[in-house]
C-alpha cells in the first residue's frame, strides 16, 4: 500500500521545497494538503535568506502551516451546505484539541520524564505512569483510559526523533489564532506584514516576529485569545446542534 502521512521537505534554500501526501479526496486530505502547502510557501519565501538562516525557530514553524489550514477551513465553512457545517466544525473543534490540549499533554509527559532520566534509569513501566498520568489530567474524568494505553506513548515518534518539538504545535495553533484576528480587523494591512514575517526566515525571534502586528506573546491575553477562537467554535456547534 501507499504510505500515509503527509510532510514538506525544504531539501535547503537554493531548491523548491518537496511536498508528500497520499492524496485521497476526503476532506481531511484538503486541509492537510493546506498545511504542507503553507510550510512550503514559508520555506520559499524565507529562501533570500540564504540556508544558514532561512530556517524558523520552533516557535514560528508551524505558523505557516496552520494558518493556510485556518483560511482553507473559514472558506470550506462559508461555502459548505447546512447539513455539512456540523462535520466541518467537529472536525475543526477534534483537531484544536489535538493540536493544542493534546500536544501540551505530551510536551509535559516528555518534559517530566526527561527530569526523571537525569536522576537515573526510568523503567517502562514508571514511563508509562507517567504517560497515564499527563493523558489522564488533560482528558478529564469523563474520559476512561483502557488497558493497554500506557504504552501509547511509544507510537509518538517524535519523541525519539524529534525531542522537544511538539510543544511548536500548540504554540502556533494559538499564535496563528491570533494572526488571524489580526487579518480580520484589517485585511488589507494585514497581508504585506504577514509576507514579511514569513520571509524573515530565522532571523528574527518570535517576540520580534509579532510586534509588527501589535501582538504581544508575552500578555496572558494574546494566548487567551487564541484559546477563544476554539470556544466561538464550539459555540457555534452547540448552536447549530440546538
Amino acid at each position: 500500500g501507499k504510505q500515509s502521512g503527509a510532510y514538506s521537505h525544504s531539501v535547503c534554500s537554493a531548491r523548491n521545497p518537496y511536498v508528500f501526501l497520499n492524496f485521497m479526496g476526503e476532506r481531511r486530505d484538503v486541509l492537510t494538503l493546506a498545511h504542507e502547502l503553507g510550510h512550503a510557501v514559508h520555506n520559499t519565501l524565507a529562501a533570500d535568506q540564504g540556508t544558514l538562516l532561512a530556517d524558523t525557530p520552533l516557535t514560528l514553524a508551524e505558523t505557516a502551516s496552520i494558518f493556510a489550514e485556518g483560511l482553507t477551513f473559514d472558506r470550506l465553512l462559508a461555502d459548505a451546505p447546512k447539513k455539512e457545517r456540523l462535520g466541518l466544525l467537529a472536525g475543526r473543534i477534534e483537531d484544536g484539541l489535538n493540536t493544542v490540549v493534546r500536544q501540551i499533554a505530551f510536551h509535559r509527559f516528555e518534559t517530566r520524564f526527561h527530569d526523571e532520566r537525569i536522576a537515573g534509569e526510568v523503567s517502562a513501566e514508571r514511563i508509562g505512569q507517567i504517560w497515564l498520568g499527563e493523558m489522564g489530567a488533560s482528558l478529564g474524568p469523563a474520559v476512561e483510559l483502557n488497558a493497554g494505553y500506557e504504552h501509547w506513548w511509544s507510537y509518538v515518534s517524535h519523541f525519539v526523533h524529534s525531542p522537544f518539538y511538539v510543544y511548536a504545535y500548540a504554540f502556533g495553533d494559538l499564535l496563528v489564532a491570533a494572526l488571524m484576528e489580526a487579518r480580520r480587523a484589517d485585511p488589507a494591512g494585514f497581508t504585506p506584514l504577514y509576507r514579511e514575517l514569513l520571509a524573515g526566515g530565522g532571523t528574527r525571534t518570535y517576540v520580534e516576529a509579532l510586534k509588527p502586528f501589535g501582538l504581544n506573546p508575552r500578555d496572558p491575553a494574546f494566548w487567551r485569545a487564541g484559546c477563544g477562537r476554539l470556544e466561538r467554535l464550539i459555540d457555534e456547534f452547540e448552536a447549530a446542534v440546538g
